[in-house]
């Protein structure tokens, strides 16, 4: 395993490096490690390590969200309001809608398994979308409206309640019914995974300001409980996933200080976790398989990124920007890469039929969307923006 993990992150590092020169997300060189050194080309990686990809995956998860807690503001949530809440969950769930009628049309699928297939595919990637963002912010374009704030914060709870819904349909095809009652519960488990792991974060809170401990070692409480929250998933009516960045939100609002110093200890530990995440993620891609479809992949993500543009315009109807900002928060919103990786090959391991063209699709909306989404956003930020 040792060696595996030297090939993963010598090549990985080198990959990013590479294609960050060309101005490309760093991403898609760890992607393109893992399916260089996986089982399906060079065979590079120990049996070991791919058996436990499913466990690191849901480690990178938690730190995903964590991280999303952290950063997001309660006082800029409130300004951007309700155009912000209608781009977290608008824009995903007609992409979702999108996917789940063109899916079976082009793939020998059930409805079920095409709204498995997009929930993977609808969550937008903060992996490119927070560093673009971050570079509007510092330029000042856009800010005067409050743009780029909305789309991190819109981006954020985006991820969370597709994730969600994932879960849901997951669990649907698992009883081998499409259960309206699942649908009722998603409501409640959001609600209860929102307060448990508020109620956490305070608690966590208080205890950090009797006891006096380094920095790493809050990190790695926090981690313990983020991975408890999730284990709790499987076993009680609530979202871990919504408790784990509802810890973090807490944290954020309630000791702002301390927020600032764990986003930066966390944004360490995200440097070995992204290249697992991806490298793993890539690894597990079939090529042959995905040879024959391709093509048709690429219609449906096409055909599932219109509909999510109509979304977003759908969701800024009443907001204050005007037609070239409601276009560039479009193209802010097409990039994935981070959800995809996280959950796209949890369908092939549960044993659904679809699990290989939902873990092909979702690593080819990568290869697709990350590169197309950060140049878009690139090259007409300066068109569509204003700058302060």
């Amino acid at each position: 395993m040792l060696i595996s993990l030297a090939l993963i992150l010598l090549l990985a590092l080198s990959l990013g490096s590479l294609f960050e020169k060309m101005k490309l997300p760093k991403l898609l060189g760890m992607l393109f490690t893992g399916i260089i050194l996986g089982p399906f080309l060079l065979d590079l990686i120990d049996e070991s390590l791919l058996d436990i990809s499913t466990e690191l995956r849901k480690v990178a998860l938690v730190i995903i969200l964590l991280r999303a807690g952290l950063s997001l503001k309660l006082n800029e949530l409130r300004e951007v309001g309700i155009t912000a809440l209608l781009l977290s969950f608008v824009p995903a769930t007609l992409e979702i809608i999108g996917i789940a009628i063109v899916g079976p049309m082009l793939f020998d699928i059930t409805l079920l398994e095409a709204l498995i297939l997009g929930s993977v595919l609808a969550a937008v990637s903060p992996a490119v979308i927070v560093p673009k963002m971050i570079e509007l912010i510092e330029e000042k374009r856009g800010t005067a409206k409050k743009i780029p704030q909305m789309v991190l914060a819109a981006a954020s709870v985006d991820d969370v309640f597709v994730i969600v819904l994932f879960t849901s349909f997951l669990t649907m095809y698992e009883k081998n019914q499409f259960d309206f009652g699942s649908l009722i519960t998603i409501p409640i488990s959001i609600v209860l995974g929102a307060l448990i792991g508020a109620l956490l974060g305070g608690a966590l809170i208080w205890l950090f300001k009797r006891i006096h401990m380094r920095d790493s070692v809050k990190v790695l409480i926090i981690l313990s409980f983020g991975f408890i929250l999730l284990y709790m998933e499987d076993y009680f009516m609530i979202s871990g996933l919504i408790g784990v960045m509802s810890l973090g939100l807490m944290i954020s609002y309630r000791y702002e200080i301390l927020a600032s110093r764990l986003q930066l200890k966390f944004s360490k530990i995200w440097v070995f976790a992204e290249i697992l995440l991806f490298v793993l993620i890539g690894a597990a891609l079939n090529l042959d398989g995905l040879k024959s479809i391709w093509f048709l992949v690429l219609l449906m993500v096409v055909f599932g990124l219109l509909f999510r543009i109509v979304g977003v315009f759908i969701a800024s109807i009443k907001s204050k920007l005007n037609q070239k900002e409601r276009l560039f928060v479009g193209f802010a919103y097409l990039p994935k890469a981070t959800v995809q990786a996280a959950i796209g090959a949890i369908p092939l391991q549960q044993g659904l039929e679809a699990g290989d063209l939902i873990l092909s699709a979702a690593v080819f909306a990568i290869l697709v969307t990350a590169p197309v989404g950060a140049f878009l956003i690139d090259l007409t930020k300066k068109k569509l923006l204003q700058q302060t």
